[in-house]
């Protein structure tokens, strides 16, 4: 026996984030750059409080200055960018109660489609895991990761493939699992080598809601060492996820 955990709605296409209805009175939450980006006007958010300073692995006492600084009078909360900016935004809803968007604008953490939050403690990071941790709405859009660089595609490339080879061998594995795995790696491979935008999106979103509900193994583990060292979180895999299939 085994049990699904996934966000209550998944939206997923380009310009999905243009076309869909935002609630007005609304708290984002994204790192530097989400304003400059256009990310903001694209979406066509209204009426809405900002937090942008989001940093690459992110510390607990992030989340808290926004809980602290925040007033829970606003409607929902909406998390913008990469996994870091994600699992703030999913901390920050679960403990003020408010219903979650996330919208990833890069792929490879899977944070949009997964129970876990990661969040530095003292240094070292640190993982929740908790039902309420789960978005209300996914929307992965292909749109944003048109805008990014070669490092950063190279890096969640590795997250994305990382985390779907993990958590085929993982023994917390099931049927449904291994099969979106095992897809998701396939669509990857073939988005990478023909710089397929919406597949890199797709496959990614399916790694996670496969190691979401089993798990990644060694080489994640591991490359919290070189991620405390302020590494990024692909960096850290490319030294460490080979080791947990040998």
């Amino acid at each position: 026996m085994y049990t699904i955990r996934h966000p209550h709605k998944i939206i997923f296409g380009t310009n999905s984030c243009s076309n869909f209805d935002f609630p007005s009175n609304s708290l984002v939450i994204t790192s530097k750059g989400a304003k400059s980006r256009g990310w903001l006007d694209y979406m066509k958010i209204k009426n809405y409080e900002i937090f942008d300073h989001v940093e690459s692995n992110p510390s607990i006492e992030t989340a808290e200055i926004i809980l602290s600084e925040f007033n829970s009078d606003f409607s929902v909360v909406i998390g913008i960018g990469g996994g870091s900016s994600l699992d703030v935004a999913k901390y920050v809803g679960y403990k003020l109660k408010k219903p979650k968007i996330l919208i990833p604008t890069t792929f490879g953490s899977g944070s949009e489609v997964t129970r876990i939050s990661v969040l530095k403690i003292n240094g070292k990071k640190t993982s929740f895991h908790n039902d309420e941790l789960l978005a209300d709405i996914a929307i992965v859009d292909p749109f944003f990761i048109k805008s990014s660089s070669e490092n950063i595609i190279k890096n969640s490339a590795i997250d994305a493939c990382a985390q779907c080879t993990e958590a085929y061998d993982s023994m917390l594995g099931n049927d449904y699992t291994r099969f979106l795995c095992m897809k998701s790696f396939t669509i990857l491979e073939d988005a990478l080598l023909n710089n397929n935008y919406s597949d890199l999106a797709y496959g990614a979103m399916l790694s996670g809601l496969g190691f979401g509900n089993s798990s990644t193994t060694l080489g994640h583990a591991l490359s919290y060492v070189f991620s405390n060292e302020g590494y990024s979180h692909g960096h850290a895999l490319a030294f460490t996820t080979t080791i947990s299939h040998e």
